[in-house]
C-alpha cells in the first residue's frame, strides 16, 4: 500500500509554487489535484502522484538524481531542496527552455537541464542514486538501469501508449533489477530513439 508521505516530501512539495510551471490559462487551477496541460500536448502531473513519485525515490541530502522527462520542470523542482544534484532531460526543446528559464528564475541551482533523448540517459553524471522517469517507455531503458548506481532506486511507470500503465518502483541489486508494481497510472509515452547509438 502506499505509506504516509514524510513531511520533507510535503514540505518541498509545499515550496514550489507550483503555478509558475503552469500556462496562465490553467494557473487558477494550479493546487488542484487534477493533471494539467503545458504546451507540446505535455502535461504536468497531479500534484499527488509527484509527491508519491518523490516519496518513493527516498530522497537524501546527498543523492545525485536523474530525472527523464523535465516537461515543466516542477518534479525537478520539487527533488531540488532534497538532494544534491538533479540532472534532468527534455526531448522537445521549447518545453526545456522555458522550464530551464523559470527553474533558474525560481532559483533552483543545483537543477541542470540538457536537451536530448532521455533513453540515452546522462551518462557523464552517472551513477545516479535514483532515477526518475515522468514518461512512459514501453519498457526500461537499459541506459538508465546501467546508470542506476547498486542500491538504488528507479520510478518508471511502463505500458503502452494510450493504455493504463503501472507504475513500478526499481531496485538494483548485485547488478539485477527487483521491480514492484506500484499503481496503475497514465503518462504521457516516452519519445526519442530507443537505440540512441543509432
Amino acid at each position: 500500500g502506499i505509506e504516509k508521505l514524510s513531511d520533507a516530501v510535503m514540505d518541498a512539495l509545499g515550496a514550489v509554487p507550483r503555478e509558475a510551471f503552469v500556462p496562465h490559462a490553467y494557473r487558477h487551477q494550479a493546487y488542484r489535484n487534477t493533471p494539467l496541460p503545458i504546451a507540446a500536448g505535455q502535461t504536468i502531473s497531479q500534484p499527488l502522484i509527484v509527491a508519491l513519485m518523490t516519496e518513493m525515490l527516498e530522497p537524501e541530502p546527498g543523492d545525485v538524481m536523474l530525472e527523464v522527462g523535465t516537461g515543466s520542470g516542477y518534479q525537478a523542482a520539487v527533488l531540488s531542496p532534497l538532494v544534491a544534484d538533479v540532472y534532468t532531460i527534455e526531448i522537445v526543446e521549447p518545453l526545456a527552455q522555458r522550464a530551464a528559464t523559470t527553474l533558474s528564475g525560481l532559483g533552483y541551482d543545483n537543477v541542470h537541464l540538457r536537451i536530448g533523448n532521455g533513453y540515452a540517459g546522462w551518462p557523464e553524471a552517472a551513477p545516479f542514486d535514483a532515477i526518475i522517469v515522468t514518461c512512459a517507455p514501453e519498457s526500461i531503458p537499459p541506459a538508465l538501469i546501467e546508470q542506476l548506481r547498486e542500491g538504488g532506486r528507479m520510478v518508471i511507470p511502463t505500458g503502452p501508449e494510450n493504455e493504463i500503465q503501472e507504475l513500478y518502483l526499481l531496485e538494483k541489486h548485485n547488478g539485477k533489477i527487483q521491480e514492484h508494481a506500484i499503481l496503475p497510472v497514465r503518462f504521457v509515452p516516452m519519445t526519442g530513439s530507443r537505440d540512441p547509438a543509432s
